[in-house]
């Protein structure tokens, strides 16, 4: 159904229950001249790694587990004239039930993730923009900070800092049918994961 003005009535309903993020949680960056990169935010920011490695780094400088993130990946060119390196901007909301809600709702309008992913500290959906920008819509798999930084330190992080794939609307579906939050935001394990398994732009 079509209002007067030709819009699509459902869709005018639907952007009226959207739910609106709890907080801006991170940056992440990519970058071909890593240990440069990495120096300049540590200083800048007075920040200390949560996790580091030769492929990526984790920055924090207050009681987030991480604000910054930054991507090794030697191969790209440098930026031209007018464009910047910001890989995605990351979004908190309150639940695992706003973050799948306002995923159900996003799809009914056609707007679907890129990737789907449960990272271990966080669950996580990715989203492009119509310049390919990204924003990760999250929301924290611990409760508390001091849990979730626990996770930068563990042997399943060391082997995979990537994460795991989910399946958003399967997700939704347990959650309705009762499962507990936390059961669905356990992150499995799966081995090993770099970078080479991830579609980056």
């Amino acid at each position: 159904m079509t209002t007067a003005t030709g819009i699509d009535a459902s869709a005018v309903d639907i952007k009226s229950q959207m739910v609106s993020p709890a907080k801006l949680a991170h940056i992440v960056l990519r970058t071909n001249q890593y240990e440069k990169i990495l120096d300049w935010y540590k200083t800048v920011l007075n920040a200390k790694p949560a996790f580091e490695n030769e492929m990526l780094a984790f920055l924090s400088y207050d009681d987030e587990h991480h604000r910054v993130a930054i991507l090794n990946i030697p191969t790209l060119v440098n930026q031209p004239e007018g464009a910047n390196g910001v890989h995605h901007v990351a979004f908190t909301y309150d639940s695992l039930k706003d973050l799948l809600e306002n995923y159900e709702r996003l799809a009914a309008l056609g707007i679907e993730p890129v990737y789907p992913i449960n990272h271990g500290p966080t669950t996580s959906l990715y989203y492009e923009d119509p310049d390919h920008n990204q924003l990760e819509f999250q929301v924290e798999n611990y409760d508390s900070v001091e849990e979730s930084g626990q996770f930068f330190f563990s042997e399943a992080f060391a082997r995979n800092p990537i994460g795991v794939e989910i399946d958003p609307a399967d997700l939704l579906r347990r959650l309705r049918a009762g499962e507990p939050e936390a059961s669905l935001k356990t992150r499995a394990d799966v081995g090993e994961k770099t970078l080479a398994d991830v579609k980056l732009r």
